[in-house]
């Protein structure tokens, strides 16, 4: 395993993070395939053998179940201080508006409860899952300062923003003296590459580190087409809303992803995280099995060629935003975000 340091923090990470989105009860969330605890414990295991010391999970995944499968198995596995912890926080609900919970309580009360779920004092990471467009991002960031002042996270990241929302946001973040954003996890693979317009290269500026989900596109970049379909790839309707509107167009990637593959004698995992690396930190890489991870890990030692890597990007074409991404704009068009108190619009 190769390490790297996370953007303008101290923390050294793995070049893969292990993403625990499909670890939980598979009863108490939106998805159906994830994992038990049992195998979830496995692929934490075979992670840490390999050398991953970065872990990605979110109280939204399966109602908290995977940030407690996750802190369960890293409290035996391994010493806290050797693994960095990165968790999520949703946006206020409807009715935490309604009882005047400010942005600043929320998340107080947000990583009071994945700390509890994880069974851990602090996470390294605390990430702002999604755009709350109905909170001021001075709360948020207020909010955010506060635990970092606490102890309760070391540092804070964002997922699901544009490269505007972002700069906009640490600058507010500097001008105030609050913590600033260290990471982005976007949603970019070699089918979907948006993030190359604006996010790419203003952390590239920055030194703020990509740590994408999606890696490997919920699969479709590690087999060809219909290929050992799994229980994901059945039951993901999210996942195939996403990508199957664009399949005809992502399929000459994927065939030339294959094709490497076969040419180098590695698999198409291995291809396909190979190129990620050269643009970003470090991907979120999901496992359900322990092949999974292994693959991953195999891709941190695969060098592709300049021309390899200019075969695979060719067949591109703009893709329109989708899942998250797609959502992140205002429920009333003419609205613009309040980005400070005092009902101050500065957008």
């Amino acid at each position: 395993m190769k390490y790297t340091r996370l953007g303008n923090s101290e923390l050294i990470v793995s070049r893969i993070c292990m993403g625990c989105m499909g670890f939980g009860d598979s009863k108490r969330g939106q998805h159906s395939w994830t994992i038990d605890e049992e195998h979830s414990r496995e692929i934490i295991k075979r992670g840490l053998e390999l050398g991953v010391n970065f872990y990605d999970t979110a109280i939204a995944y399966q109602s908290g179940t995977s940030e407690q499968y996750l802190g369960r198995a890293l409290r035996s596995l391994a010493k806290r201080e050797d693994v960095v912890v990165a968790t999520k926080f949703l946006p206020r609900t409807s009715e935490d508006i309604k009882n005047n919970i400010s942005g600043q309580q929320h998340i107080e009360n947000m990583i009071n409860t994945s700390l509890k779920n994880l069974g851990m004092d602090y996470v390294d990471l605390y990430i702002y899952h999604m755009w709350d467009w109905n909170t001021p991002l001075y709360d948020i960031l207020d909010g955010l300062n506060r635990i970092v002042k606490a102890g309760k996270a070391r540092y804070i990241g964002i997922s699901n923003c544009f490269a505007w929302q972002l700069a906009k946001a640490n600058a507010l973040a500097q001008s105030e003296g609050f913590a600033k954003f260290i990471s982005i996890q976007g949603h970019y693979n070699l089918l979907f590459r948006e993030e190359e317009r604006e996010m790419v290269p203003y952390c590239e500026e920055e030194n703020i580190a990509l740590t994408p989900y999606s890696a490997l596109a919920s699969g479709r970049l590690s087999r060809k087409p219909g290929e050992n379909d799994t229980k994901r790839a059945a039951e993901d309707t999210y996942a195939k809303f996403k990508y199957d509107a664009t399949a005809a167009q992502d399929n000459i990637i994927i065939s030339r992803v294959d094709e490497i593959a076969t040419k180098r004698g590695v698999s198409m995992t291995e291809v396909s995280l190979a190129w990620l690396l050269t643009k970003v930190t470090a991907p979120v890489v999901g496992a359900t099995k322990l092949h999974h991870i292994e693959g991953a890990a195999k891709a941190v030692e695969l060098e592709l060629t300049s021309e390899e890597i200019a075969y695979l990007e060719e067949p591109y074409v703009p893709h329109p935003l989708a899942g998250v991404m797609a959502q992140n704009k205002p429920a009333n068009s003419k609205e613009k975000h309040v980005w400070s108190t005092g009902d101050q619009k500065l957008g």
